[in-house]
């Protein structure tokens, strides 16, 4: 609708008395980031540097209180920007002068400074918030779970919005403190070192520290009664793991899983490298879901994860991600098989040292148990669309590249290419044809061929044994992997499938993995 009130030049002279000549050309930042799959995910105009979050949370209410400061730097002329966010809020400053806020979208807070950020400024950006997360609902649902003693921030693609304002998307990665207040008996887990913690007048304050640029969606928040293990790993890395006291059965499995994650973390920096970060661990809350999720440093894993016994193998997978997803994490949510290709071959892998089937045993069987009508040879791994973005495909098919990839240069330039890559890329962002002209750089061979096959293009393509074996075969015929009816189903297979659904997070595209049942 519109509506003439004045007299357009009268209007024209008036905004020329309020509007200062440095935002002649300034401009509102875009309400998302650019990602195809997820267009209101992140915004444009600015990056943040870091996150000083301090909250004081109630389990019995869930009332989550907070004051969120970003450190910012504009990318361009800013008149306006936007933060991704779900809660209610109060106040907000930028510069330490009081700043217009209003909301748009379902997750949208616009925040107008007093005076517009000139391009390459730095801003300090205040926000005082108060809500129920488990009361914000996108589409219906949550990323919050209400625990019988409190409450969990775990999701992907988008978690932050339900407890601190951000721009969330993994592109913009920054450093996180994050400072929670809780009552006394109750304890607040969340990212890197605890600093410190002290009580007063019936609260104890939990201060953690996230040194390396982390992602948005990599951020948790746990808050109940943790039974807490500590200990150091040889270089001296501080390990904290947490059990909700009230896991019943599953207790002991997720501890005999969980604990072993500094054994599993130096056997992977033999596989990938020196570890990236500044502290290890991983908490079991006693929530209703089944997916695990690789926040950073401090994996969250589901009490049903253990349902069945120890689970040392969706711990390899999470704590793979360390590398592959934290570290390095995608440019966009389409390179999603730069995260989970790797985490589950990594699984391969550690079946291969246990002595439970070799990668190449594993990559045949889950070759063969698929046949070509399945539709699971339609989903593409290195663009699958938002969707399929967590597809069996772009773990199973994604590990069966890696091992089409190291049948073709060899286990030496293979593996010298999974420790190099995480070191070149370490806490940046990448492509999936970054990966691809990397590895064709390291082995010195043409790729691009190989990897379009199983990344990019639909149907069962075929699937050579190694060089070594084909080589063997004298009929001149091509070599392709036996059907599943003449091999044997290697031991860890199963292990294996069981962490299928390991980020399914029980609900529709859009905010997580998967799909709610093994394969």
């Amino acid at each position: 609708m519109h509506r003439k009130v004045i007299a357009p030049s009268v209007l024209a002279a008036s905004l020329l008395l309020v509007i200062p000549a440095s935002a002649a050309g300034s401009a509102a930042g875009a309400p998302g980031i650019g990602d195809p799959y997820y267009p209101a995910s992140g915004n444009g105009g600015y990056d943040v540097s870091h996150y000083d979050l301090r909250l004081k949370y109630q389990p019995a209410t869930d009332l989550l209180e907070g004051t969120a400061t970003l450190l910012a730097t504009a990318k361009t002329d800013l008149s306006r920007f936007n933060l991704d966010f779900g809660l209610k809020v109060s106040e907000v400053r930028v510069n330490g002068a009081k700043a217009k806020f209003a909301t748009s979208g379902v997750h949208e807070l616009e925040v107008t400074p007093a005076k517009p950020l000139p391009r390459n400024a730095q801003a300090t950006v205040v926000v005082k918030y108060a809500g129920k997360p488990s009361e914000f609902k996108v589409d219906g649902w949550s990323a919050w779970q209400r625990t019988p003693d409190g409450g969990v921030a775990a999701q992907e693609p988008e978690a932050a919005a339900w407890w601190f304002p951000s721009n969330d998307h993994p592109l913009d990665k920054a450093t996180f403190d994050v400072s929670v207040s809780v009552p006394d008996g109750t304890q607040a887990i969340s990212n890197g070192v605890l600093q410190s913690q002290t009580s007063r007048l019936g609260w104890t304050r939990y201060n953690w520290r996230s040194n390396k640029p982390q992602a948005t969606y990599l951020a948790t928040l746990a808050v109940g009664r943790f039974d807490i293990t500590t200990d150091k790993t040889a270089n001296g890395l501080p390990v904290l793991n947490a059990y909700s006291k009230d896991l019943g059965d599953n207790a002991g499995a997720a501890r005999a899983s969980v604990e072993r994650t500094a054994e599993i973390a130096e056997w992977l920096e033999g596989v990938f490298g020196p570890y990236p970060f500044n502290a290890l661990g991983g908490y079991v809350p006693n929530v209703p879901s089944g997916f695990a999720l690789e926040t950073q440093t401090r994996p969250f894993y589901s009490p049903r994860q253990f349902a069945n016994g120890a689970n040392t193998s969706v711990v390899v997978h999470e704590l793979a991600h360390q590398w592959y997803g934290d570290s390095v994490s995608v440019e966009g949510w389409k390179d999603i098989w730069i995260n989970e290709g790797f985490a589950r071959y990594s699984q391969w892998l550690w079946s291969e040292k246990e002595g439970e089937g070799t990668a190449q045993e594993l990559a045949e069987w889950t070759y063969a148990v698929r046949p070509a009508e399945d539709p699971f040879w339609q989903v593409k791994p290195g663009d699958p669309g938002p969707d399929n973005q967590f597809h069996a495909a772009v773990y199973d098919r994604g590990a069966i590249a890696l091992q089409a990839l190291r049948n073709e240069i060899g286990d030496e330039a293979f593996f010298t290419i999974l420790k190099g890559w995480p070191t070149e890329r370490a806490h940046g962002n990448a492509k999936v044809s970054d990966f691809v002209r990397y590895a064709e750089k390291a082995s010195g061979k043409p790729l691009a061929a190989l990897f379009d096959t199983w990344l990019y293009t639909p149907g069962k393509p075929a699937f050579a044994p190694p060089a070594a074996a084909a080589a063997k075969k004298k009929d001149g015929r091509a070599a392709q992997a036996a059907p599943a009816a003449e091999r044997v189903e290697p031991k860890s297979w199963k292990k294996i499938a069981a962490t299928n659904g390991v980020h399914d997070t029980g609900h529709g595209h859009g905010h997580g993995h998967g799909h709610d049942h093994e394969h």
